[in-house]
């Protein structure tokens, strides 16, 4: 499992880490973490503490929702919160691919190929340790809802879920 670690996805992962001081932090699971449940039954946590990291497009644009495992995310709020225009619905599979560099199922909420805005859902704050993805289906990172915020320039919001 350690090979995962290697993979560019994984890399791009660890080394954005590594840039913001956080070494080390980055684990392969022996069994898949591709659903927050899967995650949370690899890891031993609760589902909640889990990260999902949800691509979402708004017209053209494209964000990112980060959103407690154990919670679904309300696209009607993430309207709100760009100033209610444009009809939210998933990005799909290819587009988030090629905008993100990681594929649904590993996508992180770091180390994107391009800075997308972010939205936290602030129930992650229930939680000491929280865990996301990192770049692939296998792999995670564990984190905190206030260094997540940091990391992603993103924006914390009550709203997001439910």
């Amino acid at each position: 499992m350690s090979g995962l670690l290697e993979r560019p996805s994984v890399r791009q992962v660890i080394e954005t880490l590594q840039a913001a001081g956080i070494e080390g932090r980055v684990r392969a699971l022996e069994s898949t973490a591709r659903s927050a449940e899967d995650a949370a039954s690899s890891i031993g946590c609760n589902v909640g503490a889990i990260v999902k990291t949800l691509v979402f497009m708004a017209g053209d644009q494209l964000l990112v929702a980060l959103v407690a495992g154990d919670k679904r995310c309300d696209t009607k709020a993430l309207r709100a919160h760009l100033g209610g225009s444009g009809k939210i619905r998933p990005a799909p599979a290819d587009l988030v691919k090629e905008e993100t560099g990681f594929s649904i199922g590993g996508v992180a909420p770091v180390g994107m190929k391009r800075q997308l805005p972010v939205f936290l859902d602030e129930s992650l704050a229930r939680f000491d340790r929280i865990y996301a993805a990192a770049g692939h289906p296998h792999c995670i990172f564990q984190t905190s809802l206030t260094e997540l915020e940091a990391l992603t320039g993103g924006h914390t919001a009550r709203d997001i879920s439910h």
